[in-house]
């Protein structure tokens, strides 16, 4: 899919963030992207032959992937979307803030993947899901965020088995951004991480290296749906340098 004009892009999460850096790329790479979220947001107008459709959803909704894949017929769909963490120890988590990724951002990834694989999407296709490097690392003052996030990781590669075994030519990825301020959550993930170790806000993100902008994870996901589907990896890591494949 090197040649994303005439194509369509569905991206769930794309008001803010990662989610609206990406929705950005691919319609500067020439592609019709529907922007799917619960707030509008604005995007300036591509210098391609892209376009920006807004929805305005609750990507939730065990409803909304089924019609916005049967009216629109993406061959691909990119889930950003989640819900912000409430950054507390374990002890001042209670089940209700604990448990929010399980009720948002893995609810989202289900219902999409389920429907990707029933419609089922055409053949070539690219899915990708965002999860997160907390699926890897851990996030001890996350709740249950990083747990969530691996079984994101996890539905991703059963999804892609469902799809070999049904012969279903699409492909499904999961890509785990590393933190960054450069979005809301990791704003609030830094900040609490930094006064958990005693250091600036500025010090515990200069350990991480180059962080990542929502241009550079925009500029990655084009990449990846570039690339030969026989060369994409089942995961990936994604930080200020770009995307590296995951064993």
């Amino acid at each position: 899919m090197s040649d994303l004009s005439g194509k369509t892009t569905i991206v769930v999460g794309a008001s803010r963030g990662l989610g609206h850096g990406i929705a950005t790329a691919f319609a500067e790479a020439g592609s019709r992207v529907v922007a799917v979220s619960r707030t509008g947001a604005p995007f300036a107008e591509p210098a391609g032959a892209g376009s920006t459709v807004p929805e305005l959803a609750d990507a939730g909704d065990p409803t909304v992937a089924g019609s916005l894949l049967d009216r629109y017929r993406p061959e691909v769909v990119v889930l950003a979307a989640g819900a912000s963490p409430h950054m507390r120890p374990l002890q001042h988590q209670t089940w209700e803030t604990f448990s929010v990724n399980w009720q948002t951002d893995v609810r989202i990834a289900f219902h999409w993947l389920r429907e990707a694989l029933l419609t089922p999407l055409r053949p070539g296709s690219r899915v990708i899901v965002v999860s997160s490097g907390a699926a890897m690392a851990g996030s001890p003052l996350s709740g249950g965020y990083a747990g969530a996030k691996a079984t994101q990781r996890f539905i991703t590669g059963y999804a892609q088995d469902e799809a070999n075994r049904a012969g279903l030519d699409i492909t499904f990825s999961a890509v785990l951004p590393r933190i960054t301020p450069a979005t809301e959550l990791g704003r609030s993930a830094a900040r609490a991480y930094a006064a958990r170790d005693g250091r600036s806000e500025e010090e515990y993100l200069k350990q991480m290296g180059p962080l990542l902008t929502p241009e550079i994870a925009g500029a990655a996901m084009v990449e990846l749906v570039r690339t030969e589907a026989t060369a994409v990896a089942p995961g990936y890591l994604l930080t200020g340098a770009g995307l590296k494949k995951l064993p």
